[in-house]
């Protein structure tokens, strides 16, 4: 009985250490091979097998290649459509809306040049940023950031009268251009809501910025030029707000309908059919929460019967 219990036991403990294994159809784990030169696009392929982080990465460039490449075309018209969508020239030209949301950081950070290209060449349909998102820029096109340090300390970069972002320096007199720069234009703004009935929103603020300040580095200015909308719901978050403050002391009355801009972004959803609407978001805070929301409308219009 002792061997034979044994023995059991014996190969219960194989069976256990030495289970079979069942068959994996999923991807074989395997990186970049730099023997094959530098190669950007085959490095970013690889993503998606290196593992880790590399392979979230992997994913998230998946998605946004499906946004890229997905045309009506690819789908069957639906019943009830109108003429105009079953005609295969216009299903082919009508491709996926694309949302880009981002934090104020990524302007701060070289990372500006990117969304910028971005913009410049189409490749977005509606930005929302947040008040830093939109300063930062302009402010870029007045005067330089710096490479600074994360651990400087503040009473030393008050003596010097620096500011840090991150690992980033701004000095103040950026701030002080970027404020001789913007009045006369909020004064503008102002005379044409008086003599003119102008509306402004965040947005055509925003709009009548990136049209001033005609520089080719800034996103604003391919934003305005492209008419891609760039909204900003916190749009006195930041130094903006200062100056809407200075302004309204100095010269009162300019009015900003944020309750307008609420209509027109979550519009950009609701009417983006008969395309799909995809999402990139890059950070967190009012530009997350915003974008995020703001297609759950499109989703809710065409599943609410409407008369």
């Amino acid at each position: 009985m002792g061997a034979a219990g044994g023995d059991g036991q014996r190969e219960a403990i194989k069976s256990l250490v030495f289970k079979e294994s069942a068959a994996l159809e999923s991807l074989k784990i395997a990186g970049y091979d730099f023997d094959r030169g530098l190669d950007l696009t085959g490095l970013l392929d690889c993503m998606l097998s290196t593992g880790f982080q590399a392979t979230n990465l992997g994913e998230a460039i998946d998605v946004v290649n499906q946004m890229i490449n997905w045309r009506l075309a690819d789908e069957e018209p639906s019943e009830g459509c109108i003429e105009e969508e079953r005609d295969p020239a216009f299903r082919e030209s009508m491709r996926c809306k694309i949302f880009l949301g981002f934090t104020s950081n990524l302007i701060s950070s070289g990372v500006r040049e990117t969304i910028r290209f971005l913009v410049q060449h189409r490749m977005v349909d509606v930005l929302v940023t947040t008040a830093g998102g939109i300063e930062e820029d302009l402010i870029k096109c007045l005067a330089p950031t710096y490479k600074g340090d994360f651990a400087l300390a503040g009473t030393y970069l008050r003596a010097k009268g620096w500011n840090r972002i991150g690992n980033l320096l701004v000095p103040n007199e950026n701030y002080c251009k970027f404020g001789d720069w913007v009045m006369p234009i909020l004064d503008q703004m102002l005379k044409e809501q008086t003599t003119e009935r102008a509306h402004w929103t965040p947005s055509k603020l925003i709009d009548r910025f990136g049209k001033e300040i005609n520089d080719a580095s800034s996103y604003l200015y391919w934003a305005s030029k492209n008419t891609i909308p760039v909204f900003c719901p916190a749009i006195t978050d930041g130094s903006i707000g200062d100056m809407l403050y200075l302004h309204s002391l100095r010269n009162p009355g300019l009015v900003v309908d944020i309750v307008q801009d609420v209509r027109a972004m979550d519009e950009e959803a609701v009417h983006a059919s008969p395309r799909r609407t995809g999402v990139i978001i890059l950070g967190e805070a009012v530009s997350r929460s915003t974008t995020s929301a703001t297609p759950t409308c499109s989703a809710a219009a065409q599943t609410t019967p409407c008369s």
